[in-house]
């Protein structure tokens, strides 16, 4: 296999500091959080706007990576499932998958909507979500 190497874009500042604690999906209570990007990406967040709904592509730095099976939700009442079917963030290649609204943006500073991730998760990518009208991407 070929070794994969991924470039850490920025990273993610947030009131969410305790991986327990924190809402496993955004509609659990997941609050607003800035995106904080490296100087080097800022091209990159050209035509992005207020209102549009990305996704945020993150590395969950503090996830395990030697799991290959849990119980769903850490509910240990359920039966063990494999990880490729949950969402858990303990998994071999620990990356999440965040779907967001921008709210705002001021310069390297990304603001969203509903982000679970805590304090310090690198990201990774932000892909658009595409609608019908897909002329302008």
């Amino acid at each position: 296999m070929p070794r994969i190497e991924v470039k850490v874009i920025g990273r993610v500042e947030s009131a969410l500091t305790d991986v327990e604690s924190a809402p496993r999906q955004a509609d659990e209570g997941a609050p607003a959080a800035w995106l904080i990007f490296e100087p080097e990406v800022m091209e990159g967040l050209q035509n992005l706007r207020p209102a549009d709904d990305v996704f945020v592509i993150t590395w969950l730095h503090r996830a395990r990576r030697d799991v290959l099976s849990v119980h769903p939700r850490g509910d240990t009442s359920r039966p063990l499932e494999g990880v490729f079917s949950t969402r858990s963030p303990d998994r071999p290649n620990p990356i999440g998958l965040h779907r967001v609204e921008i709210t705002s943006i001021e310069g390297p500073r990304v603001r969203v909507r509903n982000l679970e991730a805590v304090d310090g998760t690198p990201i990774i990518d932000v892909k658009p979500i595409l609608s019908a009208d897909v002329s302008h991407r």
